[in-house]
This record gives structure tokens, C-alpha cells and sequence, in this order.
């Protein structure tokens, strides 16, 4: 299904580690609204699409976010590499590397470990096309909290290239659920759900 380029969809180059940012940079990782969630939630979701269309939007997308999911850890190992033993404990990182060292571990902002219940998976295309709407528009906001929040321009760089795709990957949800929309009549739009029902509409 996949061909492996070996190089970060968009280039992480930061000179300065910064272990604050990482901190905060992490719940893209491993957070609420993260991008292990987006790809898990789109890559399970597209089982249960009916319209070939859709799950290669699904399909599309939920790849992409395995590469953003590349580039934040990118960005945390390169935040965190080299850290004195002051820097650590100044920044308040010193919590974290008790229990990760500087490894890259799936966590948000907040220390909550990732858990499954970030993702939604329902079978119905509707509500999972709307569950992946307000998906996007969650990551693009935790986004621009992180630029609102991070100076570095090495940092902001790629935080900027990520935030625009979430942009993008509305958009193209957008397009998916105006597909499914066409494909769905008056009699089927709300009453059932042609992914299950065999008689739907009928």
C-alpha cells in the first residue's frame, strides 16, 4: 500500500533545543486532537465506507498524518537533544525524563498518555465524516495555539506547513461529505445507513 520515501514530508531543522516548546509541541503526538488519533481515526475509519471515492480520501489523508506524526516527533527529539542536566530541570522537563528520558513517547500537553478514546470510529459516513470535520478544525486550532505560543521561526516553519494541511484536509472532508451527500437521497440521508442497511432507501 506504501512507498516509503526516507526523508520528513516538510524539513525539521532546529538549531536550538528548547524542551518548554517540546512540552507543548508533544500534544500533536500524542494529545486529543493529535496526529496518532487523525491517523488511526481515518485509517480504521475507511473500512466502512461505501463509496470507493471516500475511502480514498480517508485512505489519503490518514497517510499524510503518519508523516506529520514523523515530523512532530522530529521536532520533540530535536527540541530535547543534547538537554544539560540545568535545562531539564529549568524547564520544568524534568518530570518527562524520569519517565521517557528524552524518547519520544505519545503523551498531550497536559501528561495524559494517548488513549484510544481520541479516535471515533462509528460506521455511519455521516457521523464519521463530521467526526472527521471537527477533527481538523480541533488540530488547526491546537495548532494555532502552539504559534501563538512559539518564537522560534526553525520551530514555526514546520508548525505553520502543518497547521495549513489541517486547512487542506477540511477541505478535503468537505468535498467527501458533498460526495456522500450526492449519493444519498431524500429517503436514506437520515432514516438508515447504506453501509449496513443492504436495503437502504428501498
Amino acid at each position: 500500500m506504501w512507498q516509503y520515501e526516507k526523508k520528513l514530508q516538510y524539513p525539521v531543522n532546529i538549531k536550538n533545543p528548547n524542551p518548554k516548546y517540546a512540552q507543548i509541541i508533544i500534544s500533536q503526538y500524542g494529545g486529543p486532537d493529535g496526529e496518532l488519533g487523525a491517523s488511526m481515526r481515518y485509517l480504521t475509519q475507511r473500512y466502512s465506507m461505501p463509496y470507493n471515492e471516500v475511502k480514498g480520501i480517508l485512505t489519503d489523508i490518514g497517510t499524510e498524518e503518519l508523516a506529520h506524526l514523523e515530523m512532530v516527533c522530529a521536532m520533540v527529539y530535536q527540541l530535547t537533544k543534547n538537554l544539560t542536566e540545568k535545562q531539564i530541570i529549568e524547564s520544568g522537563f524534568d518530570k518527562y525524563f524520569v519517565d521517557h528520558t528524552t524518547g519520544v513517547y505519545p503523551i498531550a500537553a497536559s501528561a495524559l498518555p494517548w488513549r484510544a478514546e481520541y479516535i471515533q470510529a462509528k460506521g455511519d459516513i455521516l457521523a464519521d465524516l463530521h467526526e472527521d470535520l471537527a477533527a481538523e478544525q480541533k488540530a488547526r486550532v491546537t495548532y494555532d495555539n502552539l504559534l501563538r505560543l512559539i518564537d522560534d521561526p526553525d520551530v514555526r516553519d514546520p508548525l505553520k506547513f502543518l497547521r495549513q494541511r489541517e486547512i487542506v484536509h477540511y477541505q478535503r472532508f468537505g468535498e467527501a461529505l458533498r460526495l456522500t451527500a450526492d449519493k444519498l437521497d431524500s429517503k436514506n440521508f437520515y432514516a438508515c445507513n447504506p453501509s449496513f442497511d443492504k436495503n437502504c432507501g428501498k
